[in-house]
């Protein structure tokens, strides 16, 4: 059992660590852009043209690098409310035209060995199950870092991210017509069945205390432990006299498995604790 316990643990982990390394040998780039291009390539579709990217080489230099950015990717978002909008900016993103030329900040990773890795969910409801596919893209061979080239629409998404940020999350709103989804009661439905039933029960008067005493001990022969609620409703006192009356007969329990519950003290108890019955050798000892 313990091998088999081995051979399944073992073969776990080679499923957890499987990865498919066909692409380990292609280069790639590891670019950071603004966030507001990020936002723009995630809800462009599959396959669909982003921009293009210009490398003039010089020599003794490093290599200028250019994006121009695609119509489609630049052109304003539409079909949002304000307060979509507004959450854009708060999120260093915008819903305006963005700027479609920026440039390449090339930096030297010479020190470093890093790879590019995609996680594809599979599908566990499919016959047979499919499993999840974790594959390697590539090893960054370069490092960059996308800034935007200084124009009329940059300026604009800056300008509208300083004036945004000092605008507050909730505003007062000055409302015409009166508001009826909440009206104001003068009693609440709770409050008159209560006030009925007070009614109908009447005042709670002090019984002779002998009396009350007999109610509980007869209470206490059906039941080991009782809620404070339960003895109200069953002798019809109020709570003070009638702690009054259990603090002289009674214990209060403050521990579990009995908490906030009341029963009689031991030398008021009718009943027996059940003693282990002797074994039949001492009987039968006893009676030689």
């Amino acid at each position: 059992m313990a091998e088999n316990g081995t051979k399944e643990g073992k073969e776990k982990t080679k499923k957890a660590l499987d990865l498919d390394l066909n692409n380990c040998t292609r280069d790639v780039w590891l670019v950071k852009v603004p966030k507001y291009i990020s936002d723009r390539w995630a809800k462009a579709g599959p396959n669909a043209d982003v921009g293009k990217l210009k490398i003039r080489r010089v020599p003794g230099m490093r290599a200028d690098v250019t994006i121009t950015l695609s119509d489609a990717i630049c052109a304003p978002i539409t079909g949002i409310s304000e307060a979509e909008s507004l959450n854009l900016v708060r999120n260093s993103s915008t819903s305006k035209p963005i700027p479609n030329e920026h440039k390449f900040k090339i930096s030297n990773i010479a020190a470093q060995t890093l790879g590019v890795f995609s996680h594809t969910p599979g599908d566990k409801e499919h016959i047979p199950p499919i499993p999840d596919r974790i594959q390697m893209e590539g090893k960054v061979v370069q490092r960059a870092e996308c800034t935007p080239v200084q124009s009329k629409s940059y300026m604009n998404i800056k300008r509208e991210a300083i004036s945004k940020a000092r605008e507050p999350v909730r505003k007062v709103m000055k409302i015409d017509k009166h508001v009826v989804t909440c009206k104001p009661v003068a009693n609440h439905a709770m409050n008159i069945q209560y006030e009925k039933q007070k009614k109908k029960e009447g005042k709670k008067m002090r019984d002779d205390k002998d009396k009350v005493t007999e109610i509980l001990f007869a209470l206490f022969e059906k039941h080991q432990f009782y809620n404070i609620k339960d003895l109200v409703q069953e002798t019809k006192q109020p709570i003070a006299y009638l702690k009054q009356i259990l603090n002289e007969f009674c214990n209060y329990n403050v521990k579990p498995p009995n908490r906030n519950m009341w029963e009689l003290k031991p030398e008021f108890r009718h009943y027996k604790e059940e003693k282990p019955q002797k074994k039949a050798d001492d009987s039968s000892s006893d009676s030689d």
